[in-house]
């Protein structure tokens, strides 16, 4: 498992939902190397869930990808929910632990994520959190770039905010690759260029996904199709850019069969060993 934490190493993963549990009942396809959960889903199952759940957590390579830790948040960080993530890792062997660069509460709890402010003290708040939680779960925490449709009181770019998180939290990036796409059509930026200033050496895992096309210049973040080429062409850069690192797939909804999504699957696995083989050329010049 420790391997996830490294990056240039190649592993091919999927998201896991619910509705795949029974196809995976029998054998995970080989080009599953890892699998990725959102804790706040499997934490309280029990019955056959949990017993079909911990059988492939003992036997294949597993992440988690939480939804409602709210790192960005006024309202204080939820302790109780932090800390009960603990023993749920060590049960399952969890030793990656990502989030999104968001928030999804205040008062109360929001089903969205929201985009935190782009300033300085945006920067101070979400650094404390993320040390906190680090500190508590004694793992580090992945921070993922997040799609966002507006920048109310923007006083830094994404990318400035972005950096400027992951060093003074000393935490680790995970690069999503379709939030890259996505936001450099929505706010008009250069994907590439955006993708190349991120730290190398912070990247945890990746993430690939599909998207709804709203209009020419609104793309919404659906992972609810298939991936497509300009994201496939992004992540080849990226490669190219950081070395080869973990890359999951993510299909939340029009989930189709396992045998389908291994085709995609498939394409990250051509990517890896193209950049794999360079690297090795490279090297050995």
């Amino acid at each position: 498992m420790a391997h996830i934490q490294t990056p240039n190493f190649g592993m091919v993963g999927l998201g896991l939902r619910r509705e795949m549990l029974d196809e995976l009942d029998g054998a995970v396809p080989k080009q599953i190397e890892f699998m990725e959960v959102a804790p706040e889903n499997w934490l309280k199952l029990g019955g056959r869930f949990e017993k079909q759940f911990k059988q492939l957590t003992n036997t294949n390579y597993f992440v988690c990808h939480g939804l409602s830790l709210s790192i960005g948040s006024p309202e204080p960080l939820d302790l109780e929910f932090v800390k009960s993530l603990k023993p749920f890792f060590d049960t399952h062997n969890i030793k990656v632990y990502s989030e999104h660069l968001s928030y999804c509460s205040g008062k109360g709890h929001m089903y969205d994520l929201m985009p935190i402010p782009f300033t300085e003290e945006a920067v101070n708040h979400v650094v404390s959190r993320v040390k906190q939680v680090q500190d508590i779960l004694e793992r580090p925490l992945a921070l993922e770039n997040v799609s966002y449709y507006g920048a109310p009181g923007q006083q830094l770019t994404e990318l400035e905010f972005t950096n400027a998180i992951l060093e003074q939290a000393d935490c680790q990036l995970l690069l999503d690759v379709n939030n890259i796409y996505v936001n450099s059509v929505n706010h008009g930026y250069d994907a590439h260029a955006f993708l190349a200033a991120l730290p190398t050496n912070r990247i945890a895992y990746a993430h690939v996904a599909g998207h709804y096309n709203e209009a020419e210049d609104l793309i919404i973040d659906t992972h609810g199709a298939d991936v497509i080429d300009p994201v496939w062409q992004l992540l080849d850069s990226a490669y190219e850019t950081h070395g080869v690192f973990p890359t999951l797939l993510e299909r939340d909804f029009n989930i189709p069969p396992i045998n389908v999504l291994t085709k995609e699957l498939d394409i990250i696995h051509q990517l890896q060993a193209k950049h794999l083989q360079r690297l090795s050329t490279e090297q050995s010049a």
